[in-house]
């Protein structure tokens, strides 16, 4: 592991339109090989659960099977179908043949409250 990132898959084995589920975390990640960039998101759609690796790349849309809901695979952002919410995203790099992944860090949201 560097800097909790996890090797994943190697990239030889995912050509630019291809795309495959990994195990991380206990989860379920899709990682898919957009004109040699490599994206990662959870493998399941927000509306009924359905694996998005069952479904189909097109550029960076992916497409669900089950009802086909649509994302975009760099911000797990839905474009369209029964959906509201994004499919959380997963950080990649590819270093030589070998794709690693991590969950990224959580986002502070909330502000810091002022002194009065």
């Amino acid at each position: 592991m560097r800097d909790g990132f996890v090797p994943v898959a190697r990239a030889s084995e995912l050509s630019p339109g291809a795309m495959k589920w990994v195990a991380l975390d206990r989860e379920r990640v899709l990682i898919a090989n957009v004109g040699g960039v490599f994206y990662g998101l959870l493998d399941s759609c927000g509306h009924r659960q359905a694996p998005l690796s069952k479904g189909t790349l097109d550029g960076h849309i992916i497409e669900c099977p089950l009802h086909f809901a649509q994302f975009d695979v760099r911000t797990g952002k839905p474009l369209s179908g029964p959906v509201a919410a994004d499919v959380p995203t997963y950080e990649v790099q590819v270093d030589g043949d070998t794709v690693y992944a991590r969950r990224p860090p959580p986002r502070c949201e909330g502000r810091a409250q002022e002194k009065g």
